[in-house]
């Protein structure tokens, strides 16, 4: 049985945790800033976790299912 490959794209998007969660980024904050507020850019500049319903989805690209 051949090794399952790791979505590319994923693995530049997701981090994992310590305890095993999945750590994210926010969107629309690479470009076009000049129409949005400090706090709308300073609030997308902190990272979160993902859904716990895209969960099995997130760690199935990254081949962790």
């Amino acid at each position: 049985m051949p090794k399952i490959k790791t979505n590319s794209g994923a693995k530049k998007r997701f981090a994992l945790t310590g305890s095993g969660k999945i750590k994210r980024k926010h969107a629309f904050k690479s470009h076009i800033l000049t129409k949005k507020t400090k706090k709308q850019k300073r609030n997308l500049t902190h990272s979160g976790l993902i859904a716990a319903v895209d969960q099995n989805n997130v760690k199935a690209l990254l081949g962790m299912k």
